[in-house]
C-alpha cells in the first residue's frame, strides 16, 4: 500500500515530505486521469508497461541489495521482453489476442524456466545458493510482469468486445483493491486493537481487515449500481457481492506478499519512483493479486 509508507527520512520536515507527497499525487492522477479520458488502448498498455517494468527494477534492485542471489540482468530481459510482447499484442489485437496471448503466456512460463536453468550452468554449484538464485530469478519475473499482465487483458476481457466496457471494468477493479487498501488502514487506525498477522506485517489488525472488506462492498456495490450498463460482464449481483469478497482478500494476500518479500531482503521500502509516496511495487503490489482473480472468474463467467 504505497499510499502507507511514511518515509520521512531524518532530513526532510513532515511539510516537505507533504508537498513530495503531494506532487507525486496530482502528478499520478494527472497521468491516470489522461489515460482514462483518452480511450486509447496503446495509452493503458504504455501506462501499465511503465509501471510494470518501474516494478521489476525495484524488486531486482532490492535483491540485489540484499544477500539474496540471482540473475538480475536476465530477469529483468526476460521482464521487459514479456511486457511489451503483451503490450504490443493487445494494442495492436485488442480481444481478438487474447487466444494468442494465453499460448505466449505458456511459452513464457516455460522459456523462463528453461533459460534461467541454462544460465545458472555457468556458475559452481553451492550448496542451495544455485537452486535459490534460479528460483529468485523466475519468481520474479511471474511476480510483477506475468501478474500484472492480467490488468491489461482485463481491459479486452467482456465478450461484447466493447473497449467501453474494459475501461469500466479496469477501473472498477482497481477501485474495489484501492479502496480495500484505505478502508484498511483508515479503520485499523480508528478501531484496530488485534493484531492479524504481527510477524509479517505488525501495523495489520483484523478490525482493519474486516473494516476493508465493508467498505470494498460498498463501494464496488454504489458503481455497479450506478454504472451497470458498462459493468454487464460481472454478471449481475450475485457475482459483483462475491467478487467484493474475492478481491479485498486477494488484495490484503497481496500487500502482505510484498512485505514478506521486504522483509526476506531486509529492506524498508521498494523504491521511491514516486517521491512521498514509495515505490511502483508499492502501487501495484495487491493488483499484481486481484487482476489475474477477475480476469479468470469472468472467463468462467461468460
Amino acid at each position: 500500500m504505497a499510499w502507507m509508507h511514511e518515509n520521512m527520512s531524518a532530513g526532510k520536515s513532515k511539510a516537505q515530505v507533504f508537498a513530495a507527497r503531494l506532487f507525486s499525487t496530482i502528478l499520478l492522477v494527472a497521468v491516470v486521469g489522461g489515460t482514462m479520458v483518452s480511450m486509447n488502448p496503446w495509452a493503458f498498455m504504455a501506462l501499465m508497461s511503465v509501471l510494470s517494468i518501474a516494478a521489476s527494477v525495484e524488486l531486482f534492485r532490492m535483491i540485489g541489495n540484499s544477500d539474496t542471489r540471482c540473475q538480475p540482468r536476465w530477469g529483468m530481459t526476460l521482464s521487459v521482453l514479456y511486457t511489451l510482447t503483451l503490450a504490443g499484442i493487445l494494442g495492436s489485437c485488442g480481444r481478438e489476442g487474447l487466444a494468442f496471448v494465453s499460448q505466449i503466456d505458456t511459452a513464457f512460463i516455460a522459456f523462463a524456466i528453461l533459460s534461467t536453468f541454462m544460465f545458472q550452468l555457468r556458475e559452481p554449484v553451492q550448496a542451495n545458493k544455485s537452486l535459490l538464485c534460479v528460483g529468485t530469478t523466475v519468481l520474479s519475473v511471474l511476480y510483477i510482469p506475468f501478474l500484472f499482465g492480467f490488468l491489461g487483458k482485463t481491459l479486452f476481457v467482456p465478450p461484447s468486445g466493447d473497449f467501453t466496457e474494459g475501461v469500466a471494468l479496469l477501473i472498477w477493479l482497481v477501485v474495489v483493491t484501492k479502496i480495500t487498501d484505505i478502508g484498511a488502514y483508515c479503520t485499523g487506525s480508528l478501531i484496530g486493537k488485534h493484531k492479524m498477522i504481527p510477524h509479517i506485517s505488525p501495523g495489520k489488525t483484523w478490525q482493519g481487515f474486516f473494516g476493508a472488506l465493508v467498505w470494498a462492498l460498498v463501494t464496488g456495490s454504489t458503481i455497479y449500481y450506478f454504472n451497470g450498463e458498462n459493468l454487464a460482464a460481472l454478471g449481475g449481483w450475485p457475482h459483483v457481492i462475491t467478487l467484493c469478497i474475492i478481491l479485498p482478500l486477494l488484495t490484503v494476500v497481496g500487500d502482505l506478499a510484498e512485505s514478506v518479500i521486504k522483509r526476506s531482503l531486509d529492506a524498508k521500502d521498494s523504491g521511491n519512483t514516486l517521491p512521498g509516496i514509495g515505490g511502483a511495487l508499492d502501487l501495484i503490489d495487491s493488483l499484481c493479486f486481484t487482476a489475474p482473480a477477475l480476469y479468470f472468474y469472468l472467463l468462467w463467467l461468460n
